[in-house]
């Protein structure tokens, strides 16, 4: 079975493959290769912070001290 990588480290894939898309050096198979990891990368990243947002969402209390929904933004 795989192992779940984190968001940072996720992040620091995705940072390498735009590193090495912005020096203009790859081939142009290695260069949609890359890109198609990074597509992945940002969908699963953002798919965490959206996951995060929910629960920050679902945490956020009034000054009463109620729980309430209230957006995060």
């Amino acid at each position: 079975m795989a192992e779940k990588k984190s968001f940072e480290t996720k992040m620091e894939e995705l940072s390498r493959v735009v590193e090495e898309l912005e020096q203009g050096q790859p081939d142009l198979e290695r260069a949609l290769s890359l890109f198609e990891t990074g597509v992945k990368l940002t969908k699963e990243c953002q798919e965490i912070l959206d996951r995060a947002e929910q629960k920050v969402t679902r945490l956020m209390q009034s000054e009463d001290g109620e729980v309430t929904e209230t957006p995060f933004a």
